[in-house]
């Protein structure tokens, strides 16, 4: 079961939240972000390191500290202000004619180190590292996590209900063409029937923000030992995540592309695949994984679909029935000795929002040799996979659209 409390958002004045609103940290490198940043952005407070001359080290003290300057700059000058009572948020978010609806709340650390809040990634200690310093210093949690929880009928008819009976707070569509709105819940008991249903929820799920998520409960920790009057409900236990029912959440294909074909002609390379796989030539035309087990692959200016053959998968096993797993272990192990996917430089991933266009382009332009397009992992091999204890392999999900960071912050400085 989940802990879960409202809290006392800082978030931008309706005027100015589409601009003060930004792209999360870790989908722009440096340049970009400098170049995206308005006046207002919070690309100003989540990479500061774009406000020196040249862009300086994201990971020195300058940086940190202009973080936490310039947090306290945008709340002096009213572009975030705190809001006076605790509440639950509504924030929803619309793509290519789907949308979902999240609810912004606090979770507690102690059920990411229970294992109540789940994961299926591998961190690396270094990237928490930077964001326990970021929430640190800030004393706040600025950017929110990405979960998912099972499904309830009483909560989408409470959430369905605000939405269809009061006007969002904030309604924008971003650059990329996605919309974003945003409620307030402002009635007492609705939130605290929100804190009882998740009271009694097994589990909520990490879709996307695993880093975040464990820099948030060494935070936890590290608050912990430093108070020893310690009761288990202070601010600092609490970290900001926005929470969708599993159902509405979509994950998109992450594709691979590979520099060489380990020594073989294309010719040889097709004929190998042959032994594992049914494969079919399709021509110039992008063609896209049918079902879960057909792959798309692109080699030599034309489309291929191959599908592996029965016996080269495990569908009884969590891990076993992944695509990225099949692929890994006949094509980029076997074929293409690709060991490790988290070293190998031969080896690089796309995200299904570029498209299959982006595959062939960067084959096409000699930088790799052959591509590979996946059928997307669903919510439920994820849960699948969390449940059982077992970490997805290297670059497995892609969820779209991304949240916003900036939309509302959570405080626990005292």
């Amino acid at each position: 079961m989940v802990k879960i409390k409202p809290f006392k958002g800082i978030r931008p004045p309706k005027e100015y939240a589409a601009e003060v609103a930004s792209r999360p940290y870790d989908v722009l490198n440096s340049a970009e972000a400098k170049a995206e940043a308005t006046d207002r952005s919070l690309l100003h407070i989540i990479k500061p390191e774009i406000d020196f001359e040249p862009i300086a080290d994201e990971h020195s003290q300058e940086v940190y500290d202009k973080a936490v300057e310039n947090f306290k700059l945008w709340r002096k000058n009213g572009w975030l202000q705190q809001d006076d009572e605790e509440h639950y948020y509504i924030y929803a978010q619309t793509m290519n004619g789907r949308t979902q609806y999240g609810l912004v709340m606090c979770c507690h650390f102690e059920d990411y180190l229970s294992g109540a809040i789940k994961k299926h990634e591998l961190t690396r200690p270094d990237k928490e590292e930077d964001r326990m310093k970021h929430v640190f210093n800030q004393k706040a949690n600025i950017e929110p996590v990405f979960f998912a929880y099972p499904d309830n009928a009483e909560i989408d008819a409470m959430v369905s209900d605000i939405v269809k009976n009061n006007e969002p707070e904030y309604d924008f569509t971003a650059e990329d063409g996605f919309g974003h709105r945003f409620w307030v819940i402002r009635d007492a008991a609705t939130n605290k029937r929100i804190t009882d249903i998740f009271a009694t929820i097994p589990a909520l799920y990490v879709a996307d923000g695993h880093h975040r998520t464990a820099a948030a409960a060494r935070v936890g920790q590290a608050m912990m030992a430093k108070n020893p009057n310690h009761k288990g409900d202070e601010e600092y236990c609490y970290f900001l995540a926005v929470t969708f029912p599993a159902s509405q959440l979509k994950i998109i294909d992450y594709n691979r592309v590979v520099k060489d074909l380990n020594g073989m002609t294309p010719e040889e390379f097709v004929e190998a695949l042959r032994k594992d796989f049914d494969v079919e030539k399709k021509g110039k035309e992008i063609y896209t994984p049918a079902s879960l087990h057909n792959f798309a692959m692109y080699l030599d200016g034309e489309w291929y679909s191959l599908t592996a053959k029965k016996g080269t998968y495990d569908d009884n096993d969590p891990i076993g029935v992944l695509d990225v797993t099949v692929l890994s272990n006949l094509v980029l192990d076997k074929l293409l000795g690709i060991k490790d996917l988290r070293t190998s430089k031969r080896i690089d991933f796309v995200g299904g929002i570029r498209g299959l266009g982006e595959l062939s382009k960067r084959v096409d332009s000699g930088e790799m040799k052959v591509a590979f397009a996946l059928y997307p992992v669903s919510m439920k091999q994820l849960i699948d996979i969390a449940d059982t204890g077992n970490i997805m392999p290297p670059k497995t999900t892609w969820f779209e659209p991304k949240l916003r960071s900036g939309i509302v912050i959570h405080s626990f400085e005292e």
